[in-house]
């Protein structure tokens, strides 16, 4: 099989629109980060787990301390959650 080179380039502007208001993806967050993500957020106990959803721009959307919470909330906005390596 013959596999083709993609020549084609996306501007950072195009690469961070994709799948906007369609994608968006779920991660474990560190209590130490949430300042820098959600700078609304009160002081929250660093033993909690906490998880956020964000768009697939990284646009912060939730943050909570329940994981089923973010999979509700893109359900909700009609997005679909893509996982992360």
């Amino acid at each position: 099989m013959l596999m083709k080179e993609a020549t084609a380039r996306l501007t950072q502007s195009e690469l961070a629109n994709i799948g906007a208001g369609e994608v968006a993806y779920i991660r474990k967050m560190d209590w130490n980060e949430v300042s820098r993500c959600f700078p609304e957020a009160p002081d929250i106990d660093p033993e909690v787990d906490l998880w956020a959803l964000f768009g697939a721009d990284g646009t912060p959307i939730l943050l909570t301390d329940n994981r089923s919470s973010t999979f509700y909330r893109a359900a909700e906005d009609e997005l679909k959650t893509v996982s992360l390596h």
